[in-house]
């Protein structure tokens, strides 16, 4: 990054983030299906839930969108419903089969633009939505969700990263940034023909061994997500500023922050760092160290030899292992 920053200030505009305040709803809803988890033998609290299915795992995981971006956008809304769930099953190191969606809105032109938008994502990822329900609100609010079936062959779940492990984030470098909705879109129409290759990175690299826990940067964007991943972990982390590089125009609180169409948090092992790298990058992905998993349970914000706390599980459960 280059530029110096006040860490402290930017540790306590993370904590008090929206995004940060709505992943701290996630513990008492995870909390009330332990028994359910516990009976069945089903871990609660990933990217998707993995069934074990003959010699690998059916996945299942379901995503909403909040309500502001659909007000901004339902079209857009409808795309990152399915955006948002098919990078749920390849952050798992599966591969998407089907959705199904859930519509609530109060009239036909919403409902419209919520299911164009659906219907232009499914084509882009080519994952079928084969069913769903729609129903009429009858106020002026609209609702958006969507669930995915895939199927995996070798997990990378957010349980696993170590300690001694680099935190390392693969994204595509060139894109538009959205400042207006916290979104990195750099999946743009021109890059369509690419887009599946590079999802196919992600499976590629469980299947070979290269990478032992990873997460998607989805709505908790670079900071939350690595909370979660390592609250899940039941380890610390470390997020290097240096190593992160926002795109222009982006605040480095609000990049940190940020959704990203193509954004993968990876737990990789030392000895597997230059096979990463190198399978990401022969593919046109950007994959680069931003961090590292430690012993303890903080996760901490560094630049050069200053570093201040972002967050002490201990202290305050931040998602409680979930991932809802």
């Amino acid at each position: 990054m280059g530029k110096t920053v006040d860490i402290v200030k930017l540790a306590s505009v993370l904590r008090n983030s929206e995004v940060f305040r709505n992943k701290r709803h996630i513990g008492p809803v995870a909390a009330a299906f332990t028994e359910l988890a516990q009976t069945f033998g089903i871990r609660n609290g990933d990217d998707a839930a993995a069934l074990p299915d003959g010699e690998g795992y059916l996945l299942l995981a379901a995503e909403g969108i909040v309500t502001s971006m659909i007000r901004l956008n339902p079209y857009f809304a409808g795309r990152c419903a399915v955006l948002a769930n098919v990078n749920d099953i390849y952050a798992m190191g599966g591969r998407p089969l089907a959705m199904v969606n859930v519509i609530g809105s109060p009239d036909a032109a919403s409902t419209k633009e919520i299911v164009r938008g659906m219907r232009d994502g499914a084509m882009r990822y080519r994952v079928p939505i084969v069913g769903g329900h729609v129903l009429r609100t009858t106020d002026a609010s609209s609702s958006v969700a969507l669930a995915i079936l895939g199927r995996a062959k070798r997990l990378m779940t957010s349980f696993d990263a170590h300690p001694g492990d680099h935190l390392m984030l693969a994204t595509r470098t060139s894109g538009r940034w959205l400042a207006d909705m916290g979104y990195w879109n750099c999946t743009l129409p021109e890059d369509d023909s690419q887009l599946p290759n590079h999802l196919e990175l992600l499976p590629q690299a469980a299947e070979a061994g290269f990478v032992r826990a990873g997460k998607d940067v989805s709505m908790a964007g670079i900071a939350g997500t690595t909370a979660m991943l390592a609250e899940s972990s039941g380890i610390g982390a470390e997020i290097d500023l240096d190593a992160l590089t926002p795109p222009p125009g982006a605040a480095l609180a609000r990049w940190m922050l940020a959704f990203m169409s193509y954004g993968f948090l990876l737990a990789v092992p030392p000895a597997n760092k230059p096979a990463v790298v190198k399978h990401f990058s022969a593919h046109g992905v950007s994959v680069k160290s931003i961090g590292g998993f430690r012993e303890g349970h903080k996760v901490v914000l560094r630049q050069g030899a200053v570093a201040t706390e972002l967050w002490d599980f201990a202290a305050q459960p931040f998602a409680a292992g979930g991932a809802l």
